[in-house]
């Protein structure tokens, strides 16, 4: 149990360090690119926990409730084409 306690903080910084690395610079919010690289590093799971909240891009979709919205048969387009 110890050992799960000391390495999934680690785990999540590295995952974290890649991801912010991998990010482009214009996307990341709030501090620039290497001062959340800095702050992931020195501070920690802290550090980590604010790059998720406030530096993370938003991941903008088509979709971002990852569902498909259903379209009555009336609003549909594709329906209505075949009319």
């Amino acid at each position: 149990m110890r050992f799960l306690l000391i390495i999934l903080p680690i785990i999540f910084t590295i995952y974290t360090l890649v991801d912010c690395a991998g990010t482009d610079a214009s996307e990341i919010r709030n501090l620039p690119k290497w001062g959340w690289l800095l702050i992931i590093i020195f501070v920690g799971t802290i550090g980590t926990i604010a790059y998720w909240i406030a530096g993370r891009p938003r991941r903008r979709g088509i979709n971002p409730g990852g569902y498909r919205r259903i379209l009555p048969p009336d609003d549909n387009p594709d329906f209505l084409k075949k009319l």
